[in-house]
């Protein structure tokens, strides 16, 4: 009932804005009809004191006053031969009666009215004079045609900036639900996980450290930091002055340990630390989303490089395979949300990259290079 209720008024609101609209252009198209017929009955006044001048051979003071007051509308009179005889409120050189630039405004002119018969004939009925008036529309006439225009682009833009408002509104709604299914995971991942740290503490004690047991506690240390992740999703995420060495060094050793011993990692870091202010968490889930990406375009068999280097201002980080390449057309899309070439995937792994070093560290990632057939590289850059 009350999901109906909002539907009404929704549908409401659309059809009470869409009437505003019809009536406000209405009503501005009554009015330019009126200041039209205005302005034809102030030509007439004047084609007729025209006229009443031709009559008398003098002017009385009525004809005079309307024929010195012929308002601001271009006015150009022509004769029985369509030779210009008298030109009012057009900017024009006097001495150029006859002008190409007058004629041309002459045609102009005659598109925008019907002209006025300035006749008249003699006692006997013989048509002597024979002149035609005519005129433009004034300038407040010209504006007022493209206010329904104008209206328009107005209410166009006003309903781009609800729908822009609307659209936040829902991503910033959708945003904070994906933060709070984020957390209560890591909540609920916790419980397990302090239980099987507390396993593996009780098979530490009773047996000597095993390989199997060292590297299970390191995935369990690794499903911790995964829980922390989550955890934080939806706060700012604090940088600390750390070494970027150790961060990729240890995140390219579990993930060489735990992937197929047909990929060949090549490592090459610098020996010096580089410390800068970075996240480390973060850091390391963009590095380990791009080596994953790497290792699917390789399809488990091949070569991946990852290599660090230090620069005046800024740290690069390069994340090379000799994978299926990224197509041309896919290269603007990739770190788009939802975005993926996989058959199976969210692609939210590119997208979370972008905003952890562009949004979160202020750097930049993109695609360097990529060569169908050949392999793609992938460019982080860190300031210092």
């Amino acid at each position: 009932m009350i999901s109906k209720i909002k539907n009404y008024l929704n549908n409401s609101w659309l059809i009470i804005s869409f009437a505003i609209v019809v009536l406000i252009l209405w009503n501005t198209n009554v009015l330019f009809k009126n200041l039209s017929k205005e302005e034809r009955t102030k030509m007439q006044l004047w084609a007729m004191a025209q006229i009443d001048y031709i009559e008398n051979q003098n002017l009385n003071n009525l004809a005079f006053e309307v024929i010195q007051k012929s308002g601001t509308n271009p006015i150009i009179q022509v004769d029985e031969k369509n030779k210009i005889i008298e030109v009012r409120n057009i900017q024009w050189d006097s001495n150029l009666k006859d002008s190409t630039y007058l004629y041309k405004k002459l045609e102009q002119i005659k598109k925008e009215n019907d002209p006025i018969l300035i006749q008249y004939r003699n006692k006997e009925g013989l048509l002597i004079v024979d002149h035609k008036l005519y005129y433009g529309d004034s300038l407040t006439l010209k504006k007022l045609q493209y206010y329904p225009l104008a209206l328009l682009l107005i209410i166009l833009l006003f309903m781009l900036v609800l729908y822009f408002v609307f659209k936040t509104s829902k991503i910033s709604e959708q945003n904070r639900l994906w933060a709070g299914m984020a957390r209560e995971t890591a909540h609920q991942i916790g419980t397990p996980l302090t239980s099987m740290m507390g396993w593996i503490t009780l098979l530490k004690e009773k047996k000597k450290k095993s390989e199997s047991i060292i590297e299970i506690e390191k995935d369990i240390e690794r499903l911790k930091i995964i829980s922390e992740r989550f955890s934080k999703i939806g706060s700012i995420p604090e940088l600390k002055k750390d070494s970027i060495n150790n961060c990729i060094s240890k995140t390219v050793i579990y993930l060489k340990k735990r992937s197929s011993e047909h990929i060949n990692f090549k490592i090459k870091i610098p020996e010096k630390d580089l410390i800068i202010p970075f996240n480390y968490q973060l850091l390391s889930w963009t590095i380990e989303n791009l080596i994953k990406n790497s290792i699917d375009a390789i399809k488990g068999r091949g070569l991946i490089s990852i290599e660090l280097i230090e620069k005046i201002n800024t740290i690069e980080i390069n994340i090379e395979d000799n994978g299926v390449g990224i197509k041309h057309e896919d290269i603007n899309k990739i770190f788009t949300p939802g975005f993926t070439s996989k058959k199976r995937g969210w692609g939210l792994g590119l997208s979370l990259a972008k905003r952890i070093i562009v949004d979160f560290h202020k750097g930049k990632i993109n695609v360097k290079n990529t060569k169908i057939g050949k392999g793609s590289l992938f460019q982080i850059l860190l300031n210092k």
